[in-house]
């Protein structure tokens, strides 16, 4: 398969994200729109139709179906991310269902740091609250391309146009102070299963398209594969095998290709020494390859003998990403315990862990009023520009131009809990 192949066989996979408030209805959104798509298997239907029979329900709890684990069925909400897979005839989806409670705000960014689409529920009864405009920020500081407010439970609101239009006006005057560009808007109810596959019969001044028809004709362009290549070294493979000598002089360093492709006989350069050197061979299971590209697990053999180990970073000679011992970050703050700045925090980018400490708070953002303000910690949930000075370095892009070499998270050597995550400016 080519480069260009790949890219397009990614291209025809939507990875989206549903976030909002508790309670707006995402779960019962992903259950209509799985099974009005005819995605749901017999013996799952048949389950989840007696779990709704125990509960004393009269129709079938269609949030079941992301609902996975049995202690958010007691509860009846979601406290993890749930994942499904469905395709229709024009594409495949992989659905990550997030948490609606503030402190699971990690499980999102989880979820959000590999989605193409998210959408953003609101309850129509509810209107914008502030973990929507939590989410909206985030799916923006995580740089996913497409948003969708989709404006669940009209059906408790009398499918008032006026209600809709009163909530889109509140998201746009938001929107703006954020600068999303690429918003939509549609009128649900996951319920009834109005504007999910079909449109019903209770909104036809909404000209728009369904919720599929978005899904559907949203495109998809991965950086991933456009950008420089990036080759994290995982493991360093040196077999002893007495019975092959071959084996002997075999180094193969292995990992993932996270971003760009890489060809036998290319130029590469070693960080963080800046040795260069040429591939020799590409292996995937020990089998000979001609290229590779991002998303990929191989081995690369080198032309010659460099020490390399994990940690280290195989690029494109020329294409070198910025080799950085302090960086500037956006930083989401994920534990109960305030981030101190006067402690030691161990960050992990990509492969390679280091020491760091914080050398600066620039500011935190009020999401709420979306202002920037004054602080000398952070709290759970906290989102802020962070300064960080490294005992070593780390090979860095800006989280705008590649995802995967964009960002790390922060741990607690003390628990060795993760305790932020962070998106490189």
């Amino acid at each position: 398969m080519s480069v260009n192949e790949n890219a397009q066989s990614a291209a025809g996979l939507l990875r989206f994200l549903t976030c909002g408030s508790v309670d707006d209805g995402k779960s019962t959104l992903i259950g209509r729109l799985l099974y009005d798509t005819k995605a749901i298997l017999a013996d799952t239907l048949n389950a989840i139709e007696r779990t709704s029979k125990r509960r004393g329900l009269t129709a079938i709890d269609l949030s079941l179906l992301t609902d996975g684990l049995q202690a958010e069925r007691e509860q009846g909400i979601t406290i993890d991310v749930a994942y499904r897979y469905f395709a229709t005839g024009t594409r495949k989806y992989i659905i990550a269902d997030a948490p609606g409670h503030e402190q699971y705000t990690r499980n999102m960014i989880t979820a959000a740091s590999t989605a193409d689409l998210a959408l953003i529920l609101i309850d129509a009864r509810k209107g914008v609250l502030p973990q929507t405009r939590r989410h909206a920020y985030l799916s923006r500081l995580m740089n996913i391309p497409h948003l969708v407010v989709v404006i669940n439970k009209m059906d408790l609101a009398g499918y008032s146009m006026e209600t809709f239009n009163a909530i889109m006006t509140d998201v746009l005057e938001f929107a703006a102070r954020i600068d999303i560009e690429d918003l939509r808007f549609i009128p649900i109810s996951a319920l009834n299963g109005d504007m999910i596959v079909d449109r019903g019969e209770h909104m036809a001044w909404y000209k728009g398209q369904t919720l599929l028809e978005i899904l559907e004709s949203a495109t998809v362009f991965s950086t991933a594969h456009a950008g420089p290549f990036r080759f994290p070294v995982q493991y360093v493979c040196r077999p002893r095998d007495s019975a092959n000598p071959a084996l002997h002089d075999y180094r193969g360093f292995m990992g993932r290709v996270e971003s760009g492709s890489i060809s036998a006989g290319d130029a590469v350069t070693i960080l963080p020494g800046g040795k260069e050197t040429c591939i020799r061979e590409i292996q995937i299971m020990g089998n000979p390859l001609p290229f590779a590209a991002a998303g990929q697990s191989i081995a690369l053999l080198l032309e010659d003998e460099i020490d390399i180990s994990r940690g280290d970073m195989i690029v494109k000679t020329g294409k070198l990403p910025r080799i950085a011992r302090q960086i500037d970050a956006m930083l989401c703050w994920l534990s109960e315990t305030p981030l101190d700045p006067r402690r030691k925090y161990l960050i992990h980018h990509t492969t390679r862990d280091t020491k760091a400490i914080i050398s600066g708070i620039g500011y935190r953002i009020d999401i709420t009023t979306m202002e920037r303000k004054n602080a000398d910690k952070l709290d759970m949930n906290d989102i802020a520009k962070v300064s960080f000075k490294l005992a070593q370095p780390i090979f860095a892009d800006t989280y705008a131009d590649n995802r995967d070499t964009g960002a790390f998270i922060v741990i607690d050597e003390s628990t060795n809990n993760t305790v932020g995550a962070g998106m490189i400016l």
